[in-house]
């Protein structure tokens, strides 16, 4: 009897509709290894993301660890199936290792993404100087 109640619940459950799942961001990548730069190298980055869910993705806000990483992103929503990107912009006038996040909040259930982006910019090689005419030599 047990069993058999058992069966009929799970056959029950098993042909219930699934929830809705509303909408969800799925990332190609979270983090973005710029590498190794030279100062003032290209500063801009793409997070490419698609809505995978089945409800309108909001984006309510991305904010950057701090001021020297700068990101932008839709304001207007992201429909079931759609691509878009979270461009994200890091000083490149700063000297040294970087890691740093962009902290994304939107409309889906688990409603917070974390971005990363990380690496060196080097300071350009500085030129010698060379002493002019003939090294200050006498002749």
């Amino acid at each position: 009897m047990r069993s058999t109640l058992f069966i009929l619940t799970f056959i029950a459950f098993s042909a219930m509709p699934a929830q809705a799942q509303g909408p969800v961001m799925t990332f190609e990548v979270t983090t973005i290894d710029y590498g190794t730069i030279e100062k003032g190298a290209d500063p801009m980055r793409h997070f490419k993301f698609t809505n995978t869910g089945n409800e309108p993705l909001i984006i309510k806000s991305a904010k950057g660890s701090c001021g020297c990483t700068v990101p932008t992103y839709p304001q207007e929503p992201i429909m079931p199936g759609e691509s878009a990107n979270i461009d994200v912009r890091y000083d490149t006038q700063r000297v040294g290792n970087f890691n740093k996040q962009v902290t994304l909040t939107t409309n889906e259930t688990e409603s917070t993404h974390t971005l990363t982006i990380k690496g060196e910019v080097k300071a350009p090689p500085t030129q010698e100087s060379v002493p002019a005419g003939n090294g200050g030599l006498k002749q």
